[in-house]
């Protein structure tokens, strides 16, 4: 049998060491086999992994940058399009103001004009009727003249009469 006892660390022999290097030597490829294999392959794994995640990092970087950049220019294109709607409106609004402007004072030049020959008009009208009415005082006035001329004279009231029956008949 074999004993313990007679076994030293110290100085092993040949039986001892060749039994430790045979069973080291398994031990080592079952677990190079077993875990280290699978350990290599999952650090790989794992590095590989880091990478894509490095890679794509990047990747939305370089996108927000991009994103960034699409946002500034599409800031700046709805800032300069709300200043273009911005001035249309100004434009178009003063365009609205002239054209009221324009037509209140065409309203006015034609109502001033209509008042003008309205007066024109009823002034016109009015020296008319003056016209007919000193026509009227002047016939009355020059009647009662000659009647009072004509009175008492027969000669001349039958030359009246006379005038007045070929005006008559004319």
């Amino acid at each position: 049998m074999f004993f313990l006892a007679e076994l030293s660390p110290i100085k092993p022999d040949f039986g001892l060491l060749f039994w430790t290097i045979i069973i080291f030597l398994l031990f080592w490829g079952l677990i190079g086999k077993f875990a280290f294999k699978p350990i290599v392959n999952a650090l790989k794994k794992r590095e590989h992994d880091i990478q894509e995640a490095l890679d794509e990092a990047k990747k939305a970087r370089e996108e927000i940058a991009n994103m960034k950049s699409e946002n500034a220019a599409l800031l700046a294109s709805a800032r300069e399009e709300r200043s273009k709607i911005i001035q249309e409106s100004k434009e178009t609004g003063n365009a609205m103001i002239a054209e009221a402007r324009q037509k209140a004072k065409e309203e006015y030049e034609k109502i001033v004009n209509n008042a003008k020959i309205e007066i024109d008009n009823q002034t016109k009208s009015a020296i008319s009727e003056i016209k007919n009415q000193v026509g009227n005082i002047a016939i009355d006035v020059a009647e009662k003249l000659l009647r009072e001329e004509l009175k008492g004279d027969p000669a001349k009231e039958k030359f009246v009469n006379k005038l007045v029956d070929d005006i008559s008949f004319n």
